[in-house]
């Protein structure tokens, strides 16, 4: 699945990062490239959703396939 969003960090807990797309939609990586830790950070990403039992009730739980950023 390919989203186009930002990147957010969530500070729940521990802290977690994350995308939201054009249309809200919340998505948790579980495993952010450190490339993509900067907040407001454009970036188109090829996931896949993953079943993720975690403390962190935010986003739909994906794992990072490819990323790119987006010129503004």
């Amino acid at each position: 699945m390919r989203i186009n969003g930002k990147v957010v960090y969530q500070n729940l807990g521990p802290g977690c990062w994350g995308v939201v797309d054009k249309s809200g939609k919340e998505y948790r990586l579980v495993n952010m490239p450190e490339q993509l830790k900067h907040e407001g950070e454009e970036v188109s990403l090829i996931v896949k959703e993953v079943d993720d039992m975690s403390m962190f009730m935010w986003g739909t739980a994906v794992r990072v396939i490819s990323f790119h950023t987006l010129a503004p």
